[in-house]
């Protein structure tokens, strides 16, 4: 009898501390805002154990109590009795996208000359490095020189070479703070002119995919991760940019270890223009008529489960097809914001011609039981065929948000 009381209690104990240790696990991985569709209710797709609201008036957000854009605050608990954390409820209105899939060309004008490399001056006494010694590092932005706006490489240089050797007032922008830098001109013995020992870069541009069109916006977004200057990996700063057509001619295999890249070109004109770099992709404006697909609804992240799902890409030409993949893993908690899936390549004929992600292959939709659930962002380079997602519903957000600063800023 006391061998069997002490069992159950072995048994007891190990319950609770399993118990304990998925609500703990529950209270980490879960987001602090959900995003609800009029009428729809709160779920959590697949979790380790139901989840619901604690209050059965908080389980239906329905449109004859409440409309989009507003918020609400509700307890959510484990199987609707134990409160596990509050979280803000944003309601939505169900909209459709239209679906991308196809290759876009992207010229970046960067917002001032980004600073890439520093180096020194060759003068009669040495070396000496004038840009380096006022204090400006690699990655910085510099926006104008004596008071006057640069946006260009040559303008920067024509500016050092007229200094004869004066000190200069730099502007200069890092990690979004902006601050003055006193650089003076040091002059060169073998090219005969004055320097300040520094490389700049004031433009940019690639080949990305397209995630979607939100016609609501008129608002295109793609890629789900930023442009980023090549040297120093910092995101470009954007005064203007262009958005153009392509399309694929070629494609250099992922290995592990080394990740391949979709080879294309740009094809002739310009069908918008971008507004917005950012973490969570590219955004831009684009011309009437000219994105037509298939419309197609968001998926909210709550609502995406582990499995089976489908990629619509572009590995040829400028014509997206469906190939087959699987959600291995949904990250809720994602601080980045551009992985918040780790996703798997499982088509065979897709793994045949790209041996994987490729690059490129940035912003490929992902449509999960009809509804598009994110974007490809990322390859992992020791196994190519799997990489991480961004949630859909995060670039819809930054979409609207580009729009809203639009109508802003032409009031």
């Amino acid at each position: 009898m006391e061998k069997t009381i002490r069992i159950l209690c072995i048994l007891i104990t190990v319950c609770a501390l399993i118990a304990l240790g998925g609500i703990v696990y529950l209270i980490i991985q879960l987001p602090d805002v959900f995003q609800v569709e009029e009428g729809k209710t709160l779920s959590v797709g697949k979790t380790v154990y139901p989840i619901q609201t604690v209050d059965p008036d908080q389980t239906v957000i329905s449109t004859s109590d409440s409309q989009a854009g507003s918020d609400y605050t509700v307890t959510l608990g484990w199987l609707g009795v134990f409160p596990i954390k509050d979280v803000t409820v944003s309601v939505v209105k169900e909209g459709d996208v239209v679906l991308g899939g196809f290759p876009f060309g992207i010229k970046l004008y960067a917002d001032g000359v980004m600073v890439v490399s520093l180096s020194d001056v060759d003068t009669r006494s040495g070396g000496t490095y004038p840009a380096k010694n006022a204090g400006i590092r690699v990655g910085d932005i510099i926006l104008s020189i004596n008071g006057k706006t640069v946006y260009t490489n040559e303008e920067v240089s024509q500016a050092v070479k007229l200094s004869n050797g004066k000190p200069m007032e730099f502007r200069v922008r890092r990690d979004n703070v902006d601050f003055s830098a006193t650089v003076t001109p040091a002059k060169s013995v073998k090219e005969n002119c004055y320097k300040i020992g520094i490389w700049v870069r004031d433009s940019s541009a690639g080949i990305g995919t397209v995630t979607f069109y939100d016609p609501k916006s008129n608002v295109l977004a793609g890629l789900g991760h930023a442009v980023c200057d090549v040297d120093t990996g910092n995101v470009i700063p954007i005064s203007s940019g262009e958005i153009v057509p392509a399309r694929i001619y070629g494609v250099t295999k992922s290995e592990a270890g080394t990740p391949g890249e979709l080879r294309g070109g740009f094809d002739f004109g310009t069908f918008g223009a971008l507004l917005k770099n950012c973490d969570r992709g590219v955004y831009g404006t684009v011309d009437a008529g000219t994105v037509l697909g298939q419309y197609i609804p968001i998926m909210l992240k709550q609502d995406i489960t582990t499995g089976d799902a489908q990629i619509y890409t572009t590995v040829s030409g400028n014509k997206p097809q469906w190939y087959d993949i699987k959600i291995s893993q949904i990250r809720y908690r994602d601080t980045t914001g551009t992985r918040s899936m780790v996703v798997e390549i499982t088509d065979k004929t897709l793994l045949e011609k790209t041996g994987g992600i490729v690059q490129g292959m940035s912003g490929s939709p992902i449509v999960q039981n009809g509804k598009l659930v994110g974007a490809v962002t990322h390859v992992f380079v020791n196994d190519p065929t799997k990489g991480y997602a961004i949630f859909a519903e995060n670039m819809l957000e930054t979409a609207q948000n580009v729009a809203l600063q639009e109508q802003k800023e032409a009031s």
